[in-house]
């Protein structure tokens, strides 16, 4: 894995050899080396190895998942603030099925950090809410719950939130 500067250095220079490209009457090639720009840039706003964790996800393989993922050895260093949001956002689904209180650091760095996404941020406040419900913390648990709602705009998590709300009302 590259880091996210030299993702933009090789974007860079494959722009200036695609100008050089068409300085020397070579049209074809310095197309496609303006086109090929495209992927660096691509790579740099999405990262690789996030993307393929997510297709591994999808399949509900969390361990071809944590393969994945562990291959991002420096977060900081090599993804932008939004990708370390989703990079916590991954870690914290895979941990929320073992270990709840690291779960919950990665869910809180990954709101920190933020999401693109409303509905990414609408699990992590839903899972945050479980965690506080299980640790009793009515309050902070109807907030995140409360906050969720908002966020599931298309409705696809309102049967979790009724169902805990429900479990709410036992505590």
């Amino acid at each position: 894995m590259f880091h996210k500067n030299i993702k933009l250095i090789l974007a860079g220079l494959l722009v200036v050899a695609g100008i050089w490209q068409f300085t020397e009457s070579n049209i074809g090639n310095g197309i496609f080396l303006i086109l090929l720009t495209a992927i660096p840039i691509f790579l740099y706003f999405k990262n690789e190895f996030i993307l393929l964790a997510f297709l591994k996800l999808r399949k509900q393989d969390f361990e071809g998942a944590k393969k994945w993922l562990a291959y991002i050895k420096n977060p900081e260093a090599a993804l932008v603030r939004k990708q370390q949001g989703y990079f916590n956002y991954l870690h914290g689904i895979m941990l929320s099925q073992t270990n709840i209180n690291q779960a919950e650091k990665h869910f809180k760095k990954a709101i920190e950090l933020g999401l693109s996404m409303d509905m990414d941020l609408a699990v992590a406040k839903l899972n945050l809410a479980g965690v506080a419900m299980s640790r009793r913390r009515k309050l902070e648990a109807t907030n995140l719950l409360n906050e969720a709602k908002k966020l599931d705009k298309q409705g696809m998590l309102k049967e979790q939130i009724t169902m805990m709300k429900e479990q709410m009302k036992k505590i």
